[in-house]
């Protein structure tokens, strides 16, 4: 294994690290960072012969990069907080450090290590439902070296009188940011939280966000997440969704930065009447990849999801989506649907989109599908008919081909800021050289 050079602020992915996290860990979390890092020395790197990782190439050597010894300084706020006025709740992550914690009465928002202080228990829940350490590598480095993060609790019966924002970013050139977020809401809550993930352009690093999130009975839950990293830095966030019996959420991103990004999902609807609405708007420019893998789990019967992503790709960028509904034996009656549709603006560009459908149970209801396709002539004849000169005319119709989706995002607040990020990424292309 390649060390990583001494370089000030930066510790390398060691053993004496490993154990350096370890030993700030209660005695129940320490075989979990034990297969971690079991799994981190032994697991090779990722690449596009593994079905998983299928279409991409993995650009990344961990074992070059470092963990920040201490927190960069904050980002200044962006638009995205502005549209959100004053949450009910903040905190902020910077370089896999929690900073800053804020919240309303009554709405419990703390570090992890301060909740594993006051009631590890809580904590210990989330620990069983997030990725596995041999899911990849990168999931196997959070496992062995990620220390901190920050717990979202909603009490049963307890509903949050507004959003709760989460603030994760990474700073420091040639680091490994390893940000956790743990979200629980007991039977019967409700709850919001918008996730903004963020970096500096040019600065190359990585950054491995984990995120697991367990709805309980009858609870209600809708999420947003605006991926903004900068266009050096490759991003490979797992997340998990556990729905008890009624549960829902509503998960919604919007993904435009990052040199790469990934997003690895899975939603398992545990319980009798659980329900997942999955949606998504991303564009691609310069020479980026955007990578969703998406596995939407139907474990009980009368269980409803649908996934609704759409996205665009211009200049040499490329996207995938490969999406899985599973239906179980126990899956009785289940409704689901995926939907993927993408635009690919430039000759350069790439567009893969592979929806799967695996189906144990014979009293089902499941559908699925998706497009790759330019703009669409007729409509450019059409409005250019209608006196619009062709640019106006192809604007109209990228402008035209989110608004559905866009519309559907939990935060109204939100659509606007994220409809003029997705335009600038289209008026953009051909006018930037990819870094």
């Amino acid at each position: 294994m390649n060390l990583v050079p001494e370089r000030p602020g930066l510790l390398p992915l060691t053993e004496q690290n490993y154990q350096r996290v370890a030993a700030t860990l209660p005695d129940w979390a320490r075989p979990s960072a034990a297969a971690g890092y079991e799994a981190f020395t032994s697991l090779p790197m990722p690449d596009s012969r593994q079905e998983e990782w299928r279409y991409v190439e993995v650009e990344t050597d961990l074992d070059a990069l470092g963990l920040a010894e201490a927190p960069g300084t904050p980002l200044p706020d962006d638009e995205v907080a502005a549209a959100l006025g004053a949450p009910a709740g903040r905190a902020v992550s910077v370089d896999g450090r929690t900073v800053a914690v804020e919240a309303a009465d009554g709405v419990r928002l703390t570090s992890l290590a301060a909740a594993l202080a006051a009631d590890g228990e809580v904590v210990r829940r989330l620990f069983r439902s997030g990725p596995g350490p041999r899911l990849d590598r990168f999931a196997a480095a959070h496992h062995a070296f990620g220390g901190d993060g920050v717990l979202l609790h909603l009490a049963a019966g307890q509903r949050s009188p507004g959003p709760v924002l989460m603030e994760v970013q990474a700073t420091r050139p040639g680091s490994l940011a390893l940000p956790r977020l743990s979200v629980i809401v007991e039977d019967g809550a409700e709850g919001s939280l918008v996730i903004h993930y963020r970096s500096p352009d040019g600065v190359a690093l990585v950054a491995v966000p984990q995120v697991e999130v367990v709805v309980g009975s009858n609870a209600r839950l809708d999420i947003t997440m605006v991926q903004r990293w900068g266009d050096a830095t490759r991003a490979y966030a797992h997340q998990t969704v556990s729905l008890a019996r009624d549960a829902s959420v509503v998960l919604a991103e919007a993904g435009l930065g990052g040199a790469s990004a990934r997003l690895h999902l899975g939603v398992d609807l545990e319980g009798p009447g659980a329900d997942a609405q999955v949606l998504g708007a991303y564009f691609g420019h310069r020479r980026q990849t955007l990578d969703y893998r998406y596995r939407m789990g139907h474990r009980a019967p009368h269980t409803t999801s649908a996934m609704y992503l759409k996205g665009a790709v211009g200049d040499a960028a490329r996207s995938v989506f490969t999406g899985l509904i599973r239906i179980e034996p126990e899956g009785q009656n289940s409704d689901a649907i995926q939907t993927n549709k993408n635009l690919v603006l430039s000759e350069g560009a790439e567009a893969h989109s592979v929806p799967n459908l695996e189906i144990l149970a014979n009293e089902v209801r499941c559908g699925h599908g998706s497009t790759v396709s330019p703009l669409d002539e007729e409509q450019r004849y059409y409005l250019m008919s209608r006196g619009l000169d062709p640019a106006r005319a192809d604007r109209l119709q990228v402008k035209g081909f989110f608004e559905d989706v866009l519309a559907r995002f939990p935060q109204a607040g939100l659509e606007p800021p994220l409809r003029r990020a997705l335009m600038a990424r289209y008026e953009g292309l051909g006018r930037e050289e990819a870094p």
